[in-house]
């Protein structure tokens, strides 16, 4: 079937400076993941807990997380303020997040480990309610600042293309971390970093606070936050809720995200036991950069390739092609790390990173991008715009399956004999990491593939449901 394809109208054309603006938030919005990600191995190789509390804290406070988020979208949906909706949220979780992220890796290792633990999971609780209340509002933001189909796409390509630079500056925090010139040991490496990063993203998550412009909304048509409306607004959220669920291109992008996002995120951090443990013997001194340079590559290659292909191909093939196209490709990648991670060769790694990096590198620009346009379906049916609530149900069923992902990092580490006390981790242990490391992504890959299959939000459709919604519009303003 022929692809028909429309014209960006001036007016729904968004200025670079505001693009820009909202990707620097999209920035520090990485920060955070990027640097939890390698952080999270000290707790294990700097602090020696073991993989099972490791599991727990990658889990609990992301499950908390999915359970605030819907609340967050609906104040947000529905709040008034001399600022809009969504700014002052952006503003105060920005400040909640980046100073619980500092306290929460304030952990030392003469501490005992239960302390640890409990330390680490109260102050994480507070860092992801932060979170919740920044990154909520921010993405709703995005969402609602443009109409087009295609503009939308170039937005979250821009925010996609600024954000994948934490992911080329964090891997070398492994390098900092393990540099015993530079600190003591692990855990005081990720005290002070984390000084750092909470200072430097707290700068990056005020900008769209500060200079990013909001949708002017109808107030009388929005709940009234009170404590005498309590009742009528956790039905108004319960219902959002539904309706939302009973969209079914939504559902689709919702679990279609959950697989590959979380099965990858499941063997995130196996690359870094990979390449210490299989390729260099467990010492991390000896593997040096590498593992700084796997991450920085990927990113590259994310910002440099992804997402300039598949911002064109989007435009030619449509947003559900480009996402089968990339995903596929993403597979290649994967099977091929079995023979490119060799002991004898550690450049053989760089080379599926090309086409790794379609996976993750390309869902976010494309899901986002069509997540916008699901919101307007919604709005067409139902007569209420719900970018806050449709965004947090959208990072709730990522953030639940990223709590799924730490549990069972955890229990694969845990299944494949992985021991953190000993540099010599068995044959079977290192093939369990490299075959796990492989399948699991491709698992989630092409349950999400099959279930994108059939997502039917055109460019036509969604043009339609666009032409529709003006003409709503224009009929009330001259009723």
């Amino acid at each position: 079937m022929n692809q028909v394809h429309y014209e960006t109208a001036p007016e729904d054309r968004i200025p670079l400076g505001q693009k820009v603006a909202f990707g620097i938030g999209m920035l520090g919005n990485q920060m955070f993941p990027a640097s939890l990600a390698i952080f999270m191995v000290v707790l294990v190789k700097g602090l020696g807990m073991s993989p099972l509390l490791w599991g727990l804290l990658a889990f609990l406070p992301r499950l908390m997380d999915a359970i605030t988020d819907p609340i967050m979208g609906f104040i947000s949906d529905n709040t008034r303020s001399r600022w809009g909706r969504r700014k002052p949220y952006i503003f105060i979780g920005s400040i909640i997040t980046s100073t619980s992220f500092v306290a929460m890796w304030q952990v030392y290792p003469e501490n005992s480990e239960l302390y640890n633990f409990f330390y680490f999971l109260l102050t994480s609780l507070v860092f992801y309610i932060g979170l919740t209340i920044f990154a909520t509002p921010y993405v709703a933001m995005g969402y609602e600042t443009s109409k087009d189909y295609h503009e939308r796409t170039r937005l979250m390509a821009v925010a996609q293309w600024i954000g994948q630079w934490a992911w080329v500056i964090v891997p070398w925090f492994w390098v900092m971390i393990y540099d015993p010139e530079m600190f003591a040991d692990p855990a005081e490496a990720a005290r002070t970093l984390s000084v750092w990063v909470g200072l430097f993203c707290l700068g990056l998550t005020m900008v769209p606070a500060l200079y990013c412009k909001t949708q002017e909304v109808n107030e009388e048509e929005l709940s009234e936050l009170s404590r005498d409306k309590l009742g009528e607004n956790i039905n108004e959220l319960v219902k959002g809720f539904k309706e939302a669920f009973q969209c079914l291109p939504f559902r689709k992008l919702c679990i279609a995200t959950f697989f590959v996002f979380n099965a990858f995120n499941v063997v995130a951090a196996f690359s870094f036991f990979i390449i210490v443990y299989y390729m260099f013997g467990g010492d991390a001194g000896t593997a040096g950069t590498w593992p700084a340079w796997f991450g920085t590559i990927s990113a590259l290659s994310t910002s440099f390739l992804v997402i300039p292909v598949i911002t064109f191909l989007s435009q030619k093939l449509g947003k559900k092609n480009t996402f089968l196209v990339s995903q596929s490709v993403s597979i290649v990648g994967y099977i091929s790390f079995w023979w490119a991670f060799d002991p004898n060769n550690p450049y053989l790694m760089f080379l599926p990173l090309p086409l790794f990096a379609f996976g993750i590198g390309s869902l976010f620009t494309m899901m986002m991008s069509m997540t916008a346009d699901v919101c307007d379906l919604n709005e067409l049916k139902t007569g209420t715009r719900r970018e806050g609530l449709f965004g947090a149900i959208y990072w709730w069923m990522v953030k639940f399956g990223f709590a799924i992902a730490g549990l069972l990092q955890g229990a694969i580490l845990g299944f494949v004999g992985f021991d953190p006390n000993v540099n010599l981790q068995s044959q079977e242990t290192l093939d369990g990491l490299k075959l796990a490391y492989i399948l699991v992504p491709i698992t989630g890959t092409m349950i999400a593939m099959a279930i994108m299959s059939s997502y039917d939000l055109s460019e036509q459709k969604a043009h339609e449901v666009r032409a529709k919604l003006e003409s709503i519009k224009e009929s009330r303003a001259t009723a």
